[in-house]
């Protein structure tokens, strides 16, 4: 880790913590002036690091800084120009209905803040999913204690140096250092922890949580299927496919893992799938300045240790001195393959086949992870619906990959082992925010009947609970 990145002592944290518990019953964070005022400081830090967040993004993980500003900076002030536009709106207690026995009287939904939030980002989107937590958060009210991952330093580096320009410490605090500085934070007590990574990690946080009785929020993974059936239109699935998996060198949550395509289309997609590959990477994929890099040496060799050679259809190149992985596709793919062992989180594309969907089924069922997402290529309604109503996933595209996650008015999130709750949006400042159930009752009447004596009441309450 570079120099400017240090470690955080034990007592350090438990003094953020205990400083952000104390701020946070000041009502300081309450008002909607105060979230907006803080929403427009983030705003405006993430215009000005701009450039340094692209550099960080591309020392860290080679991202091209089309999508380092597609996925990362660009959405994430996609998402603060949205929540500044909204929040009014979404402050506002919501009328609800007011049952019979409860009448005279009214009914509304209050948001208020959790309190103090633990945000722990990857390293994937390192800029993007700590921010976007981040902003929903402050939308609703809350303070928050970031810890992104030792695995993106410079990302990490820029990440710190906008939270601590832009906030004081008690209301948006950022930890330094690695996996010691995160399991301390776990022993605190918070009010919420909102978490993004792999189900293994996802387990011990919950873990951890459980013993304080605290609330979480886990953004998980999955093997995500990718559904190619007869009648899709292949050229448009093919260049969908493609950019949804090699976006970020395959190192996205809900990358299409796998591909199941219909035996009747395969030859014909698989020859489309390859051309494809060689027009947009080259022949010489390594030369692309489009494609990223594999985060880690670790990383890289679990993905390279993937690789079937004698089913590469495309790709399959390796370099480990700057942990590039060839855009790469598997073909005549089943079950016992090792790609189909694990999440794969890397450039690595295996491809089955289907007859009967049926069979779809049965692959998805046999994987160990429910899917964080699931793609349909069809022009059948009926094709399509039967998928999305089969497969639980925690959500899904018809003739698209990924852009799901990028819609702010759809809710993000997994299901099962690929995770629980959601956000983005409106959803995310749901997220942070406890749903508290009003009821104000009228006071110019005086309903006798829940009174005792009872006497015969209960003929008269068995009406009001019909």
């Amino acid at each position: 880790m570079p120099k400017t990145i240090k470690a955080t002592t034990e007592q350090e944290i438990i003094d953020i913590v205990v400083k952000q518990h104390d701020f946070f019953k000041t009502g300081a964070t309450k008002s909607y002036q105060s979230r907006i005022e803080n929403l427009n400081k983030l705003k405006a830090a993430l215009i000005k690091y701009e450039t340094e967040m692209h550099d960080a993004l591309k020392q860290d993980l080679g991202k091209p800084e089309f999508e380092s500003y597609l996925s990362e900076t660009g959405f994430s002030l996609h998402d603060l120009s949205s929540t500044i536009k909204s929040l009014k709106g979404w402050m506002k207690p919501k009328c609800t209905m007011t049952s019979l026995l409860t009448q005279p009287g009214s009914s509304k939904i209050h948001y208020s803040p959790l309190g103090v939030n633990l945000i722990i980002a990857p390293y994937n989107y390192p800029i993007n999913l700590t921010i976007s937590p981040l902003i929903a958060a402050i939308a609703a009210g809350n303070t928050a204690v970031i810890k992104t991952s030792e695995m993106t330093p410079a990302c990490s580096a820029i990440i710190r140096k906008i939270i601590t320009e832009t906030f004081v410490p008690e209301y948006v605090a950022y930890i330094e250092g690695e996996v010691p500085e995160t399991t301390l934070l776990l022993q605190q007590k918070f009010d919420h922890i909102f978490f993004t990574g792999s189900p293994r990690i996802g387990s011990i946080v919950m873990s951890a949580a459980a013993k304080h009785l605290t609330p979480v929020t886990l953004e998980l993974g999955g093997k995500s299927p990718c559904i190619v059936h007869e009648d899709a239109k292949l050229d448009i699935a093919v260049n969908r496919i493609i950019s949804g998996k090699f976006l970020n060198a395959g190192q996205t949550c809900v990358a299409p893992d796998y591909v199941i395509v219909h035996k009747s289309v395969k030859e014909s997609f698989l020859a489309k799938l390859k051309a494809r590959i060689i027009k947009v990477y080259g022949e010489e994929a390594k030369n692309s300045p489009d494609f990223a890099r594999i985060v880690s040496d670790n990383h890289f060799q679990r993905i390279a240790g993937l690789i079937n050679p004698e089913k590469i259809l495309v790709g399959g190149q390796t370099d480990a001195a700057t942990r590039f992985i060839a855009p790469t596709v598997l073909r005549d793919i089943t079950l016992a393959d090792k790609a189909m062992s694990e999440e794969i989180f890397g450039p690595v594309l295996p491809i089955l086949e289907y007859e009967h969907l049926d069979e779809v089924y049965v692959v998805v069922d046999q994987l160990p992870h429910h899917p964080l997402a699931c793609y349909i290529f069809s022009e059948s309604n009926i094709i399509q619906q039967e998928i999305i109503n089969t497969i639980q996933s925690g959500g899904a595209c018809i003739n698209n990959c990924v852009f799901h996650a990028g819609n702010p008015h759809l809710p993000f999130g997994g299901v099962g082992e690929s995770g629980m709750g959601a956000y983005h949006g409106k959803h995310g400042f749901e997220c942070f925010s406890h749903k508290k159930g009003v009821l104000k009752s009228a006071t110019w009447m005086d309903m006798p009947l829940i009174y005792p004596p009872y006497g015969n009441k209960i003929k008269w309450l068995r009406k009001f609970l019909k």
